[in-house]
């Protein structure tokens, strides 16, 4: 037993890699092509993607919500995790990676069960009333938006949801008193943090993976 914390090295990186967060063919694929075509390099780990998939399987999850997509690494990733009947709703904003996004879904066998939505998400939720509450909602968008975007996901979770989102680490500057370039990403972040982790409505924690994902599960 430890109160402190083990040291992620390089070589145990790549140890939890290897052992429990390994990329298909597919995953590695699309991520090429996506860099190919100029997209950001800033989509999340394998091993957060081994992590939401262990949630998924856990609470049996058949609806999830992804608000901010990129190329759709994660949306594949968690659509497959899904019960046979589930459904993927996932926002992207930009029209060209909407579209790759659809594409890759079909390639990947799961273009009936992931819907990429072409909209500035706040914009969209605003209006969106769906026939069912979702068992997770994963963000990964503007950090400027979390706090509106944890707003929403609240109103549209089960009772027992999952909430996630990444960088919740804010590129390693959340604990940082001096901020560099990014410094309104950082605050945007640390103001979320504060608000999901003072939510009555929510028990939260935040997993040090990637660039940390905080989660919540609906009370």
């Amino acid at each position: 037993m430890s109160q402190g914390f083990t040291e992620i090295t390089e070589e145990i990186y790549s140890y939890i890699n290897d052992k429990f967060a390994k990329e298909d063919l597919f995953l590695k694929k699309l991520q090429s092509e996506a860099l190919s075509l100029g997209f950001p390099d800033i989509s999340i780990s394998a091993q957060q993607v081994s992590f939401l998939g262990f949630i998924l399987k856990t609470i049996n999850a058949k609806y999830v919500l992804e608000i901010g997509s990129l190329a759709g690494y994660s949306a594949i990733a968690m659509a497959r995790e899904l019960q046979l009947d589930g459904k993927l709703i996932t926002i992207e904003i930009d029209e060209e990676r909407a579209d790759f996004i659809r594409k890759k879904a079909v390639e990947a066998g799961l273009g009936n069960i992931i819907e990429v939505i072409n909209a500035d998400a706040i914009e969209f939720l605003r209006d969106y009333k769906p026939e069912f509450k979702f068992d997770l909602v994963f963000v990964d968008a503007d950090k400027q938006g979390y706090v509106d975007y944890l707003n929403y996901a609240i109103t549209l979770l089960r009772k027992g949801g999952i909430f996630a989102a990444d960088n919740a680490l804010a590129f390693g500057e959340i604990a940082k008193s001096k901020l560099d370039e990014r410094e309104s990403e950082v605050l945007a972040v640390r103001d979320f943090n504060d608000a999901l982790a003072s939510n009555p409505y929510l028990k939260t924690c935040l997993v040090t993976i990637g660039d940390g994902l905080a989660m919540a599960v609906k009370l």
